[in-house]
């Protein structure tokens, strides 16, 4: 997992247009496309509504492959959808807290906590709303999912993947460091997304296990709610991109709430907030 939020930019005359980052990612295998697209998706560039549409329609086709040739049943579906998960959760671009406060506008502890919950928000509801104007490309398959859309898929990958990074960047905000590889936090971040918690640093299990069978049912099975939850805003144009953004919206502002109800408890005794407030947490590793 990337710990710097900013490798990809580079100086605005050499780099690359939406459309060639576009096409080049479609070149790659479906796997390797996905996560590039969820990279994409989730990254700090800004991206309006047509380029953002066209990635998460290409995100959609490239689930689509790959649910296909994974060619597995209705319940081992909801597994299918899991692993896919858990290979592209690595891709998800995370940032310290200095690149955080550089691009939140100066803003710390509390107020950048709300800010990157504002900007949670905003990414999921944007992405909620496209379902009514994305082309509904069936999953050739399983029962589970006969009826599923791959867009409301591809929309159920990036709302997870928009969340997992807002629970791990509110632990760099909040002071508590998960350790280990980039691999294993990324895995922690998306177990601990499952469960709706965070992460005890003092517990080496959060990671080390992390990969265990409760967690991968735990997380199969949060993966598959929030595709219901996409499930019932099928309808009219308008109805259904409503709807979408609003369910999105309002489920990551609770998950944002609970991951920092969590993480005051479980944070550093010396940066805990004030009844007034909350002081600038110091870098992290500092």
């Amino acid at each position: 997992m990337k710990e710097e939020g900013d490798d990809s930019v580079t100086a605005e005359s050499s780099a690359p247009s939406h459309e060639e980052r576009t096409d080049e990612i479609a070149a790659k295998g479906p796997e390797d496309e996905v996560g590039e697209l969820v990279g994409r998706l989730t990254g700090p560039d800004e991206l309006d509504r047509g380029e953002r549409r066209r990635l998460v329609g290409r995100l959609a086709g490239a689930l689509a492959t790959g649910a296909r040739a994974a060619g597995q049943s209705g319940i081992g579906r909801g597994r299918w959808l899991a692993d896919v998960f858990l290979k592209i959760a690595p891709r998800i671009p995370i940032r310290d807290l200095a690149t955080l406060s550089e691009h939140h506008h100066g803003l710390t502890g509390e107020e950048l906590a709300d800010d990157l919950v504002r900007t949670a928000q905003k990414a999921t509801m944007t992405v909620g709303a496209l379902g009514g104007a994305l082309a509904a490309a069936e999953f050739a398959a399983p029962p589970l999912l006969l009826s599923a859309p791959a867009q409301l898929v591809a929309e159920t990958i990036v709302v997870a993947a928009v969340e997992v990074k807002l629970l791990a960047e509110l632990h760099e905000v909040y002071g508590v460091h998960v350790e280990g590889t980039g691999t294993q936090r990324a895995v922690a971040f998306t177990a601990a997304w499952s469960k709706q918690r965070g992460i005890d640093p003092l517990a080496p299990a959060s990671v080390t296990m992390a990969l265990g069978a409760a967690t991968k049912a735990a997380l199969r099975n949060r993966l598959m709610r929030t595709l219901g939850r996409h499930l019932t805003t099928l309808g009219p144009f308008l109805t259904g991109a409503v709807a979408g953004g609003a369910l999105n919206r309002a489920a990551t502002k609770k998950l944002g709430e609970a991951i920092r109800r969590d993480l005051r408890i479980k944070q550093p005794h010396e940066v805990r907030p004030t009844v007034e407030g909350a002081p600038g947490r110091p870098e992290l590793g500092s």
